[in-house]
């Protein structure tokens, strides 16, 4: 719930809803960056994220869905979500003004097997915003094209995974199971070529981008990557940034990385107890896709 209550009345009344986001960037303005800018794909060292605009996908995008309560949330306006230019933001035509978009860099153990490197090879994060409740929440969008990390794909994502993204995470969280949200599902216009059944015959599909939100989209693996490397003093860095923007409000004091390890531990054990009350099962619980924070992500 947004806006209610005694916490409603500590803060003042809530800003009017706006039709457009106002986006900052905490995580990169606190953390090590990629000094080059998008680029082809390639090993970073000692860097969380490398800035990376998002690629027009050349159709005429089209907002299919649009979640109200995550609108209302972020502080944006309802009547936004059925305009040409929310449809040209959130499909990745555009970059919104005071947003510097960025893909973050981990690495993962995967099945069993440590992977490497891998980060957001088609996720990019425009920035977060300051909400009515007060909250920073990041929005992402899975889709929108190549990044550093993209490896051998088209950095693209199809309506049937991105139907499935927006639906889960929207469900999963009506069930009261921790979650990024999904404001929006936008259709491209544009064809995406995928071989859905492995059998050689690939096709095109409709391409589409799920806009993803959430409070912090680090993974485990942001971590796991530097310490492989022997980088302890970026695993400190992020560390020092998750309990300041996010573990200092539950009791982690600044410098304790036990209580911040045992906090998250505590918050992922929790998340999977809510996924068997209700037969949830993630099908891709990999390193990379479990969150610093607790939430369910990445519907694969």
């Amino acid at each position: 719930m947004v806006g209610g209550g005694a916490a409603a009345a500590r803060r003042g009344a809530n800003p009017p809803p706006h039709q457009e986001l106002r986006f900052e960037s905490t995580f990169t303005s606190a953390l090590p960056g990629d000094p080059v800018k998008g680029g082809p794909v390639r090993q970073m060292q000692g860097v969380a994220y490398s800035f990376v605009d998002p690629t027009p996908a050349g159709g005429s995008p089209v907002t299919l869905a649009a979640a109200e309560c995550v609108a209302r949330s972020l502080g944006l306006d309802p009547a936004s979500l059925t305009t040409d230019a929310f449809a040209r933001l959130f499909s990745g035509d555009a970059v919104p003004p005071g947003a510097h978009p960025y893909a973050a860099c981990y690495g993962g153990h995967q099945f069993g097997s440590w992977a490497g490197q891998l980060g957001d090879g088609r996720a990019i994060c425009l920035g977060d915003v300051r909400c009515p409740d007060g909250a920073r929440r990041e929005v992402q969008l899975k889709g929108a094209g190549r990044t550093p990390y993209s490896r051998f794909a088209d950095g693209r994502a199809v309506l049937r995974s991105s139907l499935r993204e927006f639906v889960a995470s929207e469900a999963v969280a009506a069930l009261g199971i921790p979650t990024t949200r999904a404001l929006s599902l936008v259709l491209t216009g544009a064809g995406v070529e995928r071989d859905q059944f492995y059998d050689g015959r690939p096709a095109l599909e409709l391409g589409a981008v799920v806009a993803r939100v959430s409070e912090c989209f680090v993974r485990f693996g942001s971590f796991e990557l530097p310490a492989s490397r022997g980088d302890f003093g970026l695993v400190k860095q992020l560390a020092d940034f998750m309990i300041q923007h996010h573990y200092g409000t539950a009791g982690v004091a600044a410098g304790d990385y036990e209580a911040l390890l045992n906090a998250i531990l505590t918050r992922n054990a929790d998340t999977v107890a809510a996924w068997q009350a209700v037969g949830f099962v993630h099908g891709v619980l990999n390193t990379d896709n479990m969150s610093a924070l607790g939430e369910t992500i990445d519907y694969g």
